[in-house]
């Protein structure tokens, strides 16, 4: 699904080159779980913005689904990122002004889908993830909990191939936390593919492959099982 060669991130200024990413090499199967770990500074956040779509990388070749990305046109990438990507994010990025069933509908939106399936689609996912009752609340009236529980509804309700998470459950009390791990673990258990960032290794450990960066570059891939043995 996802091939990641010989990928640099950086920023020249003046006189001076800074790697934010060095040589990434990497591939991801359809249908993986996957967490990226590492300190602060790492690159991990920069690597999943490059994954969705919301960055380039300024050297490398990155392949999506067989297509060779930085060969795409700008409208292509975003079509690409609207139909198959979902993006979770730590601070919710829920719109305040909006309803949780606006915010949940403004994928569907983006990608002009006709009335009467986007009520029947935001319908469905209210009930999937129990909160049918707080559709006509507004972000600031729930707690975090329910809050990241409406932004994953709202990052799957296009039904994506691909759901990338940034600490989605860094702002989370423990009990919340295993809620939304919960529920990731049963998309990717009806095939979606993932790939979390995370300082958790609790919550790391409901995926199926760990990646660890540090200063920009790959240290070490194991899956969890090994790490659990060693």
């Amino acid at each position: 699904m996802i091939q990641l060669r010989d990928i640099d991130k950086y920023i020249d200024k003046r006189f001076q080159r800074t790697f934010i990413l060095k040589g990434i090499n990497l591939d991801i199967e359809e249908g993986e779980f996957v967490t990226i770990m590492g300190p602060s500074g790492a690159g991990k956040s920069t690597l999943l913005n490059i994954l969705g779509f919301l960055d380039d990388a300024s050297e490398g070749e990155y392949t999506f689904l067989g297509e060779t990305v930085h060969n795409l046109s700008e409208k292509k990438k975003s079509e690409y990122h609207k139909s198959h990507i979902g993006f979770v994010f730590q601070a919710y990025h829920l719109i305040d002004e909006l309803t949780v069933y606006e915010n949940i509908e403004m994928p569907l939106l983006y990608r002009k889908v006709k009335s009467k399936q986007r009520k029947a689609m935001v319908a469905d996912i209210l009930d999937r993830f129990n909160i049918v009752a707080k559709k006509d609340l507004f972000p600031p009236q729930l707690s975090g909990g329910q809050q990241q529980v409406v932004g994953v509804a709202r990052a799957i309700i296009g039904s994506p191939k691909l759901l990338l998470a940034d600490e989605p459950t860094g702002n989370l009390h423990s009990e919340q936390s295993e809620q939304i791990m919960d529920m990731f673990k049963k998309l990717n258990d009806d095939g979606v593919t993932i790939i979390q960032v995370t300082h958790s290794e609790k919550m790391a450990a409901y995926g199926n492959r760990i990646i660890n960066l540090k200063d920009g570059a790959l240290v070490k891939e194991d899956p969890y099982n090994q790490a659990v043995e060693s």
